[in-house]
């Protein structure tokens, strides 16, 4: 086999290989992101896509420098593949559910499921890397304490390792 053929195989398989990662709903979703983000449609996401996004979600002034960082992740131009496999990276590096399920036991020793919200809060905000009160207000508005004030946290583990909620599942 000649080396461009070699090389074009290995770049089709390196390609082909970030679907399997993905069920095809997750693939779908991340398309609509893409294309939600693709603001000028060529099919590529550029400095300027990611501009006219945050623009769009209301934050205005990006500083260009933190565009140019985001873009710098890229190993080339974003199409959807380089956008999916970006994703992908990301959540490799995410622990098995067991893990995360043990560290959050640590909190709960009768392994109830849940943890106070002002506790966990507290933690959060003063151990290792804290945890600022906007970013507790951030967390907690994607994982809403329940009317107790108490934190779901199996769920919230669920949600970690699968991307949905495991209530929408059932």
């Amino acid at each position: 086999m000649s080396p461009k053929k070699a090389k074009k195989k290995q770049a089709e398989g390196a390609s082909s290989n970030v679907f399997t990662m993905f069920e095809q709903s997750q693939i779908q979703e991340f398309k609509e992101a893409f294309t939600i983000m693709d603001q000028n449609r060529d099919g590529f996401i550029c400095k300027n896509d990611i501009r006219d996004t945050y623009a769009a979600l209301g934050r205005l002034n990006v500083p260009s420098d933190e565009l140019d960082e985001m873009i710098k992740e890229a190993p080339g131009p974003i199409n959807f593949t380089v956008f999916l496999c970006m994703f992908g990276e990301k959540l490799k590096g995410t622990d098995p559910e067991d893990t995360i399920l043990a560290a959050f036991k640590i909190f709960d020793p009768e392994a109830t499921g849940i943890l106070k919200g002002d506790e966990i809060k507290y933690h959060l905000m003063s151990q290792a890397d804290k945890f600022n009160e906007a970013e507790i207000n951030q967390m907690f508005s994607m994982f809403p304490l329940d009317v107790a004030g108490n934190l779901d946290y199996k769920n919230l583990c669920y949600v970690i390792t699968h991307g949905e909620d495991k209530e929408d599942k059932d």
